[in-house]
Formats: C-alpha cells, sequence, structure tokens
C-alpha cells in the first residue's frame, strides 16, 4: 500500500462524504485519504463509488461505500447508523450531494424546482441532523457544507439552484450560531464556476459549447481562469482540519475572483 502522499493531517479522522462519486465530492474524497482520513463515501450511483474507491486505493485507510439518495429520510438514518457501526465515530460530515437545474423561471416545472430542493436542501438536513446526534454525544465536530457562488448572488437561468444555495447559506450561518458551544463548527465553501459535468448544463442555458462557456466565465475573473475540483477540495481539507478549529458560520468564496463578497 502507497502512503507517501499521506501527511496525516486528518490522521484517525473519520468523514462521511456524500456526492462522493464524481466532481467535487471524488475530489474531496480523495484529499482526505490522501490526509489519512477513513471515508464513508455516499452517492446515488454504486459504479461512480467504486470508481472513487480505485483512486484512493493505494492510501492506507479504511473505506466503505453506501449508494443512497440523499432525499430519503429513512434511508439516511440508516446510512448514518452504518456509519457508526462500521467506524465508531463521524468527526467530519461533508454535505456535497447536489444536482442543478438550468432554464428561465418561467419554463421550470414543479418537480425541476422540487427535485432541486429535496437534493441541494432537505437532504442536506436529513443527514446533517441524523450526524449531528453523534457529533454532540462527544462534543465535536466539523461540518462542511458545499454551497455555491450562487448562494452569494444572483446568477442568470439558475433560479432553482441559486435559491437552494442560498437556503444552504442561511443553514450553514443558523447551525454555526446554535453549536457554537459544543465544540462543533460549521461552514460552507461557495465554489464560483468549477470545471465539472455542471458546466455542461449552462452551456445548454446559454446555447453555447462546454469550451465557450469556459472561457465566458474565465473572462469574468480576476485571474482567467476556472476552478478545478482539487481546488475546493484543499480547502475542504483546510476546513476539516484542527487549524480550522475557531471558523465557523463562514460562507467561503473561492472562485478565481469573480464575486467579491
Amino acid at each position: 500500500m502507497e502512503n507517501s502522499n499521506n501527511s496525516g493531517r486528518l490522521e484517525k479522522k473519520v468523514a462521511l462524504i456524500t456526492g462522493a462519486g464524481r466532481g467535487i465530492g471524488r475530489s474531496i474524497a480523495i484529499k482526505y485519504a490522501q490526509q489519512g482520513a477513513d471515508l464513508f463515501l455516499c452517492a446515488t450511483r454504486q459504479e461512480t463509488l467504486r470508481e472513487t474507491e480505485k483512486l484512493i486505493s493505494k492510501y492506507e485507510i479504511k473505506t466503505e461505500l453506501y449508494p443512497m439518495d440523499v432525499r430519503n429520510r429513512k434511508g439516511v438514518e440508516k446510512m448514518v447508523q452504518q456509519s457508526i457501526s462500521t467506524f465508531g465515530k463521524i468527526d467530519i460530515l461533508v454535505n456535497n450531494a447536489g444536482i442543478h437545474r438550468g432554464g428561465l423561471f418561467q419554463d421550470f416545472k414543479l418537480k425541476d424546482f422540487d427535485d432541486v430542493m429535496q437534493v441541494n436542501v432537505y437532504g442536506n438536513f436529513h443527514v446533517t441532523q441524523f450526524v449531528l446526534k453523534y457529533m454532540l454525544e462527544r462534543n465535536s465536530g466539523k461540518i462542511i457544507n458545499i454551497a455555491s457562488t450562487a448562494g452569494k448572488w444572483p446568477s442568470y437561468g439558475q433560479s432553482p439552484y441559486n435559491a437552494s444555495k442560498h437556503a444552504l447559506i442561511g443553514l450553514t450561518r443558523c447551525l454555526a450560531l446554535e453549536l457554537g458551544q459544543q465544540g462543533i463548527t460549521v461552514n460552507a465553501i461557495c465554489p464560483g464556476f468549477v470545471n465539472t459535468d455542471m458546466v455542461n448544463d449552462s452551456a445548454k442555458v446559454y446555447g453555447i459549447s462546454k469550451e465557450q462557456i469556459i472561457e465566458m466565465v474565465s473572462q469574468k475573473t480576476a485571474m482567467n481562469k476556472i476552478i478545478q475540483p482539487d481546488e475546493v477540495a484543499d480547502l475542504a481539507v483546510y476546513l476539516a482540519s484542527d487549524d480550522a478549529n475557531s471558523i465557523t458560520g463562514q460562507s467561503i468564496v473561492i472562485d478565481g475572483g469573480m464575486v467579491f463578497v
């Protein structure tokens, strides 16, 4: 087993990561594995979880995969119980599961709006509530919500997604206030445009190619770049580490200098 890249920043920690089958969630899983955390990984599809597992197999950590939909409250409860049964604790929760629907507001059907809110907001609610039970027993824990710059400002053709990320930032702040004296920190990461599958959705809204949307977005940033999933994952490592013990209730933007809020 290879261990050369494992600096141990999260050694002896257990992290539960939702949406770990691709994109930002997969990158966070890889970075956490490099830092020595044992991982309980959730996503809707078993095959994408297996792909993530292959990428972290060289690190000397324990991993368990759990395919499920975070909209299923009873399923979430069983998932969290399984994580506790396997590892005995959850030190870090990364709420990354999310979906995107692009289009103009008047064209959305109720189901489209509801699907986004059910995954991005209620899914977060379900997972966090069940994990908190165990964090509160130990008066310790780090909760990291993957929000978006769409939770900071308006974004064209993203009304359901934008509303869901505003809600997630609000939830982050309220939980941080409630849990501040229980040794639990709650923060949100707000990426700008990240080079994941969601870029394709934005390209469709504007009626241009993925390459064109990347170029258009890059030109709007101070650094003339689009964010890579690894960059978001590096911030997630920091917030999960002891170095961030006094940081809570924050919604931290990582977007190459596009939204100065």
